[in-house]
């Protein structure tokens, strides 16, 4: 069965960093390249932290780019410091980057790598690279197989009351991409939410070797927020069930819907607006996840990540 060749465009961030580990540990995908966005922490932390979980699983040779800095309009996104930690990472004892990103910028990567081949990307931090790159290089809109997405919500927000980080940080960028003649995937936290890594299954990776016990680590430290903010240590796992998607579609379920994204300066800037009972006449835009096979993901995530050496 051939591969599907992915780039996956992140700001690790504790379930990025789960997602790359997902992703390296599947024969069912190529990560092509890697490309960092900041949102999380800042774009030199993120990227950084892309690179050290590469070293964990190896993959030296994965190709790494820095992308945006900022979001694409207004410069006012906050950083997760107070879920992910003052690197981004906390947790795990982690040694520094083994190399330096590539010496080019993340939407440059992307473009070469799309003049290749078709290719899905996987973007699981603010859209400003996958916005910057369809603005850049409209040509190559038709190389990208699927943007499958992992942010917004159909419902309450995880920053505001209404809106998800990855998309609030950078509405403008989601905006576009929304709008864009893209193929588009919309994995929001009502979904992810019901997907829960337990504090149990996190810690008996722990003794399947140095990736299993990274992600022990990085739970450990996780679930501290979850606890505090929503009562329990069970977390979700947002960016790995995107990634997932990709690996195997039967662990979601999608439905064609309208998404807009609010780009007001109002306590809705950020939302995602999803037409779920076709209220007005705007055609689908996304295929939205409405649900999803908790145990399949949780199976999937743990066995895959465990079988890393």
């Amino acid at each position: 069965m051939p591969k599907t060749p992915v780039i996956i465009d992140c700001d690790p961030g504790h379930d990025d960093a789960m997602a790359l580990l997902l992703a390296l540990a599947s024969p069912e995908l190529e990560v092509v390249a890697v490309t960092t966005v900041a949102g999380n922490q800042t774009l030199d932390k993120v990227t950084a932290n892309a690179i050290r979980v590469l070293d964990v699983a190896n993959a030296t040779g994965i190709p790494v780019a820095a992308g945006a800095a900022r979001p694409l309009v207004h410069d006012t996104a906050g950083l997760a410091a107070d879920v992910h930690g003052e690197t981004g990472l906390d947790g795990p004892d982690l040694p520094p980057p083994s190399r330096e990103p590539e010496p080019l910028h993340a939407v440059e990567l992307m473009a070469r790598e799309l003049r290749k081949r078709p290719l899905t990307l996987i973007p699981v931090g603010p859209l400003t690279n996958i916005a910057l790159l369809i603005a850049m290089h409209p040509e190559l809109v038709e190389n990208i197989e699927d943007i499958v997405v992992m942010g917004g919500a159909i419902g309450l927000g995880n920053v505001t009351p209404s809106a998800e980080f990855n998309l609030w940080c950078d509405p403008e960028a989601a905006l576009r991409v929304f709008e864009s003649d893209a193929d588009v995937t919309m994995i929001g936290l009502d979904v992810t939410h019901q997907a829960m890594l337990s504090a149990a299954r996190a810690e008996a990776l722990r003794e399947t070797g140095r990736a299993g016990a990274v992600v022990a680590d990085l739970h450990a430290f996780y679930r501290r927020f979850h606890l505090e903010v929503y009562g329990h240590d069970d977390t979700p796992v947002h960016d790995a069930l995107a990634v997932a998607h990709v690996i195997d579609p039967k662990i979601l379920k999608t439905t064609p819907l309208s998404v807009e994204i609010d780009v007001t300066q109002g306590p809705c800037r950020g939302r995602t607006v999803v037409d779920q009972l076709r209220r007005t006449d705007r055609p689908a835009n996304a295929h939205v996840a409405v649900d999803v096979d908790a145990d399949r993901f949780i199976d999937l995530l743990t066995s895959r990540i465990g079988s890393l050496a």
